[in-house]
């Protein structure tokens, strides 16, 4: 791995070739969320006042999925400040796209933007790092799980790619809720049960047969979607000392019209090079990061990321490695010998 760099370091080089606008907010991103909400609220409609067919259902199933991930995408840009900037308004419309991950614009906030942000791919500081050999052999139950062969192991943890945002959003609650001031501390907890307490309502109120088709089976696709994207941001690159993004971060490649509709959230390294810009911008951010530094810029294609994932264990050995403990085993990372297109492991007891 070549020599790190922060990513102020990158942010300034780059700046200065930037148009002054790109910073400003953009508020038009609203629309994006106003026409998910709108199919989510009509596809409710639907499912709750008709007796459909069940292809039909599954069909609107998806549709609401599939909106559900596209406004957790806008929740995480408002969030960020790119769409607009009072921070009233920013917290009630991020909370409002992200309440179908039940998710809240406190702990988003601390959790992703102040902590993930600041300490991306630090062993110990990143809250979404994946763990090291030396932390999982002290976990029991971990190294239980690590005794699987490691088709098995991956085959269940992409199935659970289905629960895993939602699952790690009520972790990071009690991991965070604790380092909020008593006095907010109500409002981080209000704000994590409120969307729960609307979807528990929502069963009460349909019926279970179509509280399943308009919330559950949504809830598992959309946790799938927002997780394609997640899980491909870091998990193939090292642990590093130094938050460098053009180390530590991929960006995907995906169709133009799914930039569009997820809000260019495949842009992950120019998002943490400049994650207070409006990701409608990064494509000319990505123009210069492939210009300046072309030799240290990762992306991909999405399915083979995914499929680089899939082949790959998620246990690092040395920071640049991932190792299957189970038959001690090693794996390169991104910059440090993993080639996606021939994935090769040697011992590490060599």
């Amino acid at each position: 791995m070549s020599e790190l760099h922060h990513f102020g370091w990158y942010a300034a080089s780059i700046k200065k070739h930037l148009p002054q606008d790109v910073f400003k907010p953009v508020p038009a991103r609203l629309f994006g969320g106003l026409a998910y909400l709108t199919i989510v609220i009509g596809s409710f409609l639907l499912i709750g006042l008709f007796d459909l067919h069940l292809l039909l259902n599954l069909a609107l199933s998806f549709i609401i999925g599939a909106s559900f991930a596209g406004m957790g995408f806008l929740g995480h840009e408002i969030l960020h400040g790119t769409v607009v900037r009072k921070p009233w308004l920013r917290d009630i419309l991020g909370a409002i796209a992200f309440w179908p991950l039940s998710t809240g614009p406190k702990l988003w906030r601390k959790w992703h933007n102040i902590t993930h942000h600041v300490h991306t791919q630090h062993g110990d500081d990143d809250p979404d790092a994946w763990p090291t050999l030396e932390k999982i052999s002290k976990m029991k139950g971990f190294r239980l799980v690590y005794r699987l062969p490691l088709r098995i192991r991956a085959t269940f943890s992409f199935a659970s790619l289905a629960i895993q945002f939602t699952a790690h959003s009520l972790k990071m609650f009690t991991v965070y809720i604790k380092e909020f001031k008593p006095r907010k501390q109500p409002a981080v907890l209000f704000q994590t049960l409120a969307p729960w307490i609307t979807w528990i309502g929502l069963l009460f109120i349909i019926g279970f047969q179509n509280w399943l088709f308009a919330f559950l089976i949504p809830l598992l696709i959309g946790n799938f979607i927002v997780m394609a994207y997640i899980s491909t941001n870091h998990r193939l690159n090292p642990l590093v000392p130094v938050n460098d993004p053009l180390a530590n971060s991929l960006s995907v490649t995906v169709p133009k019209w799914v930039n569009v509709i997820h809000f260019n959230f495949s842009y992950h390294t120019e998002h943490h090079l400049f994650p207070g810009m409006s990701s409608k911008y990064y494509p000319l951010v990505k123009e210069h990061i492939k210009s300046m530094w072309p030799e240290r810029y990762h992306e991909m294609p999405m399915a083979k990321a995914l499929k680089a994932l899939w082949q790959t264990p998620r246990v690092y050995f040395d920071d640049n490695e991932l190792v299957d403990p189970r038959k001690a085993e090693t794996y390169g990372s991104l910059g440090n010998g993993l080639d996606p297109s021939n994935i090769q492991s040697r011992s590490y007891k060599d």
